[in-house]
């Protein structure tokens, strides 16, 4: 890889803060996907010295690379995302590593591979910080943004993996407690607009 490929390959990253998810912000506007990776990877570095048994050098690695492929796929919601949809980003990912330089593009390409085999330790906590910052978003964002299917899903999405280790289990019980408490909110306030409408007439 020269200058140039170097520089191009970053303006295909580029598309990444274009590129946006389902999710929204607290403020209503569309979540990019670059914005995601990095709050994963700031989920990541927080935790750093928490889990001694983790290479969080490496999970920030992970965190960091883990949606490039949607640079050009752009992002398709989990609950919407077919095997064929994850294959067809994988293959994306394995030919933009292909044109990197090493030792770069085999440690990457040994990275991802890790991260899609999820047996490491590092590869489980990637996997479970990523979906539990979904949800995490999802808990700041308006509740007019979430899709009826999304009040099933929130509060479970992500607790599988989460059981990986304690700390991640323990996190993502409070995820589920602030994700039925803003439910319990929104249904109250509801059924008081509704009483509102019904005193007008």
């Amino acid at each position: 890889m020269n200058e140039k490929e170097y520089i191009q390959f970053l303006h295909l990253a580029e598309k990444l803060k274009d590129n946006t998810r389902h999710s929204v912000t607290s403020g209503g506007r569309e979540e990019s996907v670059a914005e995601h990776s990095w709050r994963v990877a700031l989920m990541a570095m927080l935790l750093e010295g928490s889990m001694e048994e983790v290479d969080f050098s490496k999970v920030l690695r992970m965190c960091v690379i883990h949606d490039l492929g949607e640079a050009v796929t752009g992002d398709i919601p989990s609950f919407w995302k077919t095997k064929e949809d994850s294959a067809k980003e994988d293959d994306i990912v394995e030919r933009l590593f292909d044109g990197l330089w090493e030792p770069v593009r085999s440690q990457w390409k040994a990275l991802y591979e890790e991260m899609l085999a999820l047996e490491t330790m590092e590869a489980k906590v990637y996997k479970a910080l990523d979906k539990m910052e979904a949800v995490l978003q999802h808990n700041e964002a308006p509740i007019s943004s979430w899709i009826p299917l999304e009040y099933e899903l929130n509060p479970v999405y992500g607790e599988k993996e989460a059981q990986a280790h304690p700390l991640l289990a323990s996190l993502r019980a409070q995820l589920k407690v602030d994700t039925l408490e803003k439910i319990e909110r929104e249904e109250k306030n509801k059924s008081g607009r509704e009483g509102n409408r019904r005193c007008m007439y």
